[in-house]
């Protein structure tokens, strides 16, 4: 469900390209791209760090909600699409259980 989710925000995201500028917040992040979407992803994910160490649980849950949108907006800019992203994961997520199986069959 949360990779549909990310996957439903990206598209919206990739449409807002086309979107007036006096009518979308992304519109405008994206105008000013790279600079600017790096700039607001870099904000956010410092209110994570603040959110982790000194808040509620709800503000962590919102403050990664625009971190993950701010993501996204960044690799629209650039033109990565969040299945290339998903894809290094996947592929990184192998790498670790085969070497937890090399690890294991090799302490027997």
């Amino acid at each position: 469900m949360s990779k549909d989710v990310l996957s439903r925000l990206a598209a919206i995201i990739k449409a807002r390209r086309s979107a007036r500028p006096e009518d979308s917040h992304t519109r405008r992040l994206l105008d000013e791209a790279p600079v600017k979407p790096a700039k607001k992803l870099g904000e956010e994910a410092v209110e994570v760090a603040i959110a982790a160490l000194a808040q509620d649980k709800d503000a962590l849950v919102g403050e990664t909600a625009d971190l993950l949108y701010h993501l996204l907006v960044v690799l629209e800019s650039r033109e990565v699409d969040l299945d290339e992203v998903l894809d290094e994961l996947e592929q990184r997520m192998a790498l670790t259980a085969v070497g937890a199986k090399r690890q294991k069959t090799a302490s027997r």
